[in-house]
């Protein structure tokens, strides 16, 4: 059995035991209650998963199942009606003229860059502390990242490390700016729309984690020029597989996006440039429609969910104020006048790994996003950063912890996640 018990890592055995719930009838309320009374050094595990996914499908299933069988009657395998349909469903939803869905979340980065002609000889700045793709599609697109370091507070793209790089030596190449929702936080979407068009750059917003989240009375994915979302099965509005979508009030970046997703196609087998497979299947398009529906109120769980969280641990007397922790953990901001949607609940610690560990040992998931800031990485060498480079991400990623939060986690399964992690402290 594997020692780190979060999401996609633990052994097909254990995984079981976190989305089945195998405990015989009674028992888990007897160790629920017991878990109070036990010793540091005999704790009873009363397992918490990071995610369990089968709690949301159970009472969507006949709803669900019925949007496939259409797929299959109708036989719209790729693009056609299902998609459409989610499209335009999604587009009404977040506010914004267009929506374009995709195979990938990363599909959906590359053709954002794509649609808004950011290609070789073209810089963009983005942040280092973010999943692989961001960077990783902008290389696809064929122009160079130029990295700039996060604000503590809210992890994302920090607009001063921003314009510090644009009165640098990369400032006159770079196109762009493509900040990351990260965790479901918005970005400071007013000082980047305010860079972009004091420099004449595009906005592009990685809104991969922020499905229905906001700027003011914006939603993410109508902040920028353009945006691109993940669909994929652990996200706020998650598909039965990968898929993305790129939305935009553009209708020029809209047909691009279009022609771009099908091999450069604007007539069929007539290809204007070398676009791209990036379809999104009928099946996902189906899935996702049904689950538009209920995004919001999942979203406001998820906002109760975390502000449960912040009382238990206010309460428990290990929220620590300030940016950085010392002896207990910092707890995750909402920036004011933004609104977040909590993708993922992430604290701040110093013995981050012991404490991974220790939940490990009790059989609470947790995850590490991310472990190596992306100037960090092997394949990303090339872009001539060193350590020290982003002091900020560099920190961030030694001391960050996301703790389960999914619509269906229950008060209880929380209770024991903040007595696990006082016990630790303590």
């Amino acid at each position: 059995m594997t020692s780190r018990i979060g999401f996609l890592t633990r052994p097909p055995e254990v995984e079981l035991l976190f989305v089945r719930g195998c405990y015989p009838i009674g028992v888990q309320d007897r160790a629920q209650s017991a878990v109070h009374s036990a010793s540091k050094s005999q704790p009873v595990p009363i397992p918490v998963p990071m995610l369990d996914l089968k709690r949301q499908y159970e009472p969507l299933h006949r709803e669900l199942l019925e949007a496939l069988g259409h797929v299959l009657e109708t036989q719209h395998f790729i693009l056609g009606e299902p998609v459409a349909a989610f499209e335009e469903a999604a587009a009404t939803h977040l506010g914004v003229s267009h929506a374009i869905g995709c195979a990938s979340g990363t599909d959906a980065l590359w053709l954002a860059l794509a649609a808004a002609e950011i290609s070789s000889g073209s810089a963009v700045i983005t942040t280092p502390f973010s999943f692989f793709a961001s960077v990783s599609s902008i290389l696809r697109a064929g122009a160079r990242p130029v990295l700039a370091d996060i604000d503590p507070t809210s992890f994302n793209l920090d607009p001063a490390a921003v314009q510090a790089v644009l009165a640098g030596k990369d400032g006159d190449a770079v196109k762009a700016i493509l900040p990351v929702h990260l965790y479901g936080q918005p970005a400071d979407m007013a000082r980047f729309a305010g860079i972009a068009k004091t420099r004449n750059l595009k906005l592009i917003e990685d809104a991969a984690q922020a499905f229905g989240a906001m700027w003011g009375r914006i939603a993410a994915g109508g902040l920028g020029d353009i945006a691109a979302f993940s669909f994929y099965p652990t996200k706020n509005l998650g598909a039965g597989g990968d898929a993305g979508m790129v939305t935009t009030n553009s209708a020029e970046l809209t047909e691009r996006a279009r022609m771009l997703r099908q091999h450069g196609m604007r007539r069929r087998y007539h290809h204007d440039e070398v676009g791209w497979n990036a379809r999104m299947d009928g099946f996902q398009g189906a899935i996702l429609k049904v689950k538009l529906k209920y995004i919001d109120g999942w979203n406001q769980a998820r906002h109760l969910i975390a502000r449960r969280y912040h009382a238990l641990f206010h309460a428990a007397g290990l929220a620590e104020a300030g940016t950085c922790p010392d002896k207990g953990i910092v707890l995750p901001h909402e920036v004011p006048g933004s609104k977040h949607v909590w993708h993922q609940y992430v604290i701040r610690t110093k013995r981050r790994d012991a404490l991974r560990d220790f939940l490990a040992e009790r059989k609470i998931g947790s995850e590490i996003y991310y472990p190596v800031p992306l100037h960090m990485q092997e394949a990303l060498k090339s872009l001539g950063y060193a350590e020290g480079s982003f002091p900020e991400a560099e920190r961030a990623s030694r001391e960050v912890l996301a703790l389960p939060i999914f619509p269906e986690l229950r008060k209880d399964e929380q209770e024991t996640v903040v007595a696990a992690i006082a016990d630790f402290l303590h």
